[in-house]
C-alpha cells in the first residue's frame, strides 16, 4: 500500500520563550543546519545562542501567532487535508523539527497499513540544511525501525512547470490591483559554505555571476541555482523587464558570508534611491511563517517605510491555493497509480 507524507521545517509549540528554546535547540543542534565539529557547534547554540536568542525570536512568534497555533503548522495541516481529499492514497504530516515528527509521520502510515511512502519535502529548491536534512533523518529512522519500509523521493520542484505557473499566478493575482515599480524575489539565505559543499564536482561553484547560469551537474544540489532558476521562470512567465525584478536572500546569522545580496540591505537600497511602490515574493517557502509573516511582513514593510519607501507589497506564499492543491495532489496520484499500473 502507497502513502505520501508532507514533510515541512516546523515551529515551536508555543511562542513562549521556554517552547521556542526547546526547538531552536534542535534545530540549530542540526549539523546541516551549522554544519561545524559537534563541540564547537555545541559550545555556540547551548553556551551562546540559546542563552539570548529564544526571548527575542519568542516575541516574533507572538507577533504573527494565531488562534489556532503556529500559522506554518496550522497552514500545512489544511494542505494535508485538503489534498487528502483530492488522492487515492493516505497522507501524512510531518515536521523535520518539533511535532508531529517525522518518526511520528511515517508511524502514523505504516500503522494504516502503508509499507511504501513517497517523501515530500516541501523545499522547492534543494539545500543541505532542508532537504537533505530532512531525508538523512528519514532514512536513518527507516534503517532502525522499519527495515522493510520503500521510500519514493519528490525532487525539488524549483522549475517544474505547474509549480512556476501556481507560483507565478499567485504573484499575478495579489499584485492586479497594487501599483509597484519593483519585484524581489527573496529566498531563504545559507552560509556560502553549503554551496560549496553540495557542489558535487567539487570545482564548478564559484559563487559568482556566471557559475549558476553555466551548465553543470552541481545544479542539481546548488540552492543559489535553483533560487536564480526560479526567479528567471517565474519572471518570463509574467513578461517581467531585466530592471523590474531581483533576487536576494534574507536570514542569516553568525558573521560568516551568506549568500548575496541581503534582502534587509536591497530592500533598504531601493528606498533609499527613491523606490516608492515595492512587492516581494518569498519562493522558498511553500507556506506562510515566521520568515514570511513577520521577518519580511513586519520587518522588511516597516524598515522600507523608514528609509522613504510609501508601500511594500508582501505576496502570501502559496499555502492551500485550489491549484497548489490540485497541483500536488497530480503529483501524488501520478506517482501512486504508475506503481500500481507497474505491478498489476
Amino acid at each position: 500500500m502507497k502513502g505520501a507524507l508532507l514533510i515541512n521545517l516546523g515551529s515551536p509549540e508555543s511562542p513562549n520563550p521556554r517552547d521556542v528554546k526547546k526547538y531552536l535547540g534542535e534545530f540549530l543542534m542540526d549539523e546541516r543546519v551549522i554544519d561545524l565539529a559537534k563541540p564547537l557547534r555545541t559550545f555556540l547554540v547551548k553556551g551562546i545562542i540559546l542563552n539570548t536568542r529564544p526571548k527575542k525570536s519568542a516575541k516574533a512568534y507572538k507577533k504573527i501567532w494565531w488562534k489556532e497555533g503556529s500559522p506554518l503548522i496550522v497552514l500545512s495541516q489544511r494542505l494535508q487535508g485538503a489534498v487528502q481529499k483530492k488522492v487515492s492514497v493516505p497522507i501524512g504530516l510531518a515536521m523535520r523539527y518539533g511535532t508531529p515528527s517525522i518518526e511520528q509521520g511515517i508511524k502514523e502510515l505504516v500503522d494504516q497499513g502503508v509499507d511504501e511512502i513517497m517523501l515530500i519535502p516541501l523545499y522547492p529548491q534543494f539545500a543541505m540544511a532542508t532537504t537533505e536534512t530532512i531525508l538523512v533523518l528519514a532514512e536513518n529512522i527507516r534503517d532502525e525501525k522499519y527495515p522493510d519500509l520503500e521510500f519514493t523521493v519528490l525532487p525539488p520542484f524549483y522549475n517544474h512547470p505547474d509549480y512556476v505557473r501556481v507560483l507565478s499566478e499567485s504573484i499575478q493575482e495579489y499584485l492586479s490591483d497594487k501599483d509597484w515599480e519593483h519585484l524581489l524575489f527573496s529566498y531563504h539565505g545559507i552560509p556560502e559554505r553549503h554551496i560549496r559543499k553540495s557542489d558535487v564536482t567539487k570545482s564548478h561553484c564559484k559563487i559568482d555571476k556566471s557559475c549558476c547560469q553555466t551548465a553543470s551537474k552541481a545544479h542539481q544540489y546548488c540552492y543559489r541555482h535553483q533560487c536564480y532558476e526560479t526567479t528567471r521562470q517565474v519572471a518570463e512567465y509574467l513578461g517581467l523587464k531585466e530592471d523590474r525584478f531581483s533576487t536576494s536572500f534574507q536570514s542569516r546569522l553568525g558573521v560568516d558570508p551568506w549568500l548575496q545580496p541581503y534582502t534587509d540591505q536591497t530592500v533598504a537600497r531601493f528606498a533609499k534611491k527613491g523606490t516608492k511602490k515595492m512587492a516581494i515574493v518569498t519562493p522558498a517557502f511553500v507556506s506562510d511563517c515566521l520568515e514570511t509573516l513577520e521577518e519580511i511582513g513586519m520587518e522588511a514593510v516597516e524598515d522600507f517605510e523608514e528609509k522613504g519607501g510609501e508601500e511594500l507589497h508582501v505576496v502570501p506564499c502559496i499555502n492551500t491555493r485550489k491549484d497548489w492543491v490540485n497541483v500536488m495532489s497530480r503529483w501524488i496520484d501520478q506517482w501512486a497509480k504508475a506503481e500500481m499500473a507497474s505491478t498489476g
